[in-house]
């Protein structure tokens, strides 16, 4: 079974206060990433990056929601070229950026999907739950919104990307490595019915376990899953050019056997 994988870099760097995620696209494919998928046997097409602006060039307008419109703006384009991809049969591989890129990403596989009356699921990989909305929004940083906005809360430039919302339903919906949440986000999560698997969890259960679980969740009723990872989902010794680093994050061989699994 030969994959075709079309690569996407997507050098988003609004959504958080500290720069310089914007490189992880160019540093993903300096480790020789297109080469490594071919030795698996992959047939890799690299369309680039989309053009993004950057944040020296505008300001960013809502303090509770900074970049908003260009992040939306970013996610609605991504969406398209993400959809455009599986439409071709071919594997959309996406490198951001910063974390708001997973609302366009996410938004695109969904309506695939929806085209053919199927639904997906989701795999969430992250340190945060990204469920914030500019209401409770401690920074009003948009990298902490786009999970939120998948599952329909939030400003509708992002819960309505291709025009539907929610993308995913909550019951197909899993966020793994989760340790580090705002308080009033915490009452949203749990009011959305997402199932979370914390990092007490991996640590009690052990990632094999976790999942197993996580897996059977996503494919239960759904057509197939999108994954999305955040590199914080690592521990920062792994994993340290992020935005929001967060001790006690996923060892390499624990992120490695969940990339496996999948």
């Amino acid at each position: 079974y030969m994959q075709n994988i079309s690569i996407v870099g997507v050098r988003v760097d609004l959504g958080a206060d500290r720069r310089g995620v914007d490189m992880g696209p160019s540093g993903l494919r300096y480790a020789d990433l297109n080469e490594r998928l071919q030795g698996l046997g992959c047939d890799v097409e690299d369309l680039g990056d989309l053009d993004v602006i950057i944040p020296e060039t505008r300001h960013f307008g809502d303090p509770r929601a900074k970049y908003l419109k260009e992040i939306a703006d970013a996610c609605a384009h991504l969406a398209n070229l993400v959809l455009e991809i599986l439409q071709k049969g071919r594997t959309p591989l996406v490198l951001g950026g910063d974390h708001s890129i997973a609302a366009g990403t996410v938004s695109g596989v969904a309506e695939s999907f929806r085209r053919e009356d199927k639904k997906i699921g989701l795999l969430w990989f992250d340190a945060h739950a990204d469920f914030n909305i500019p209401e409770i929004s401690p920074s009003g940083n948009v990298h902490g919104m786009p999970m939120a906005a998948i599952m329909g809360y939030g400003p509708i430039e992002l819960t309505h990307i291709l025009g539907f919302s929610p993308k995913i339903r909550p019951e197909h919906a899993v966020q793994i490595g989760i340790r580090e949440v705002d308080p009033a986000e915490r009452e949203l999560v749990k009011k959305s019915g997402i199932r979370v698997f914390t990092m007490k969890e991996i640590d009690r259960r052990g990632i094999g376990s976790v999942m197993d679980e996580a897996i059977s969740i996503v494919t239960r009723d759904t057509a197939g899953f999108a994954v999305t990872l955040d590199a914080d989902f690592l521990d920062p010794i792994d994993s340290p050019g992020v935005a929001t680093p967060v001790r006690g994050g996923a060892d390499y061989r624990e992120a490695h056997l969940a990339m496996e699994m999948i």
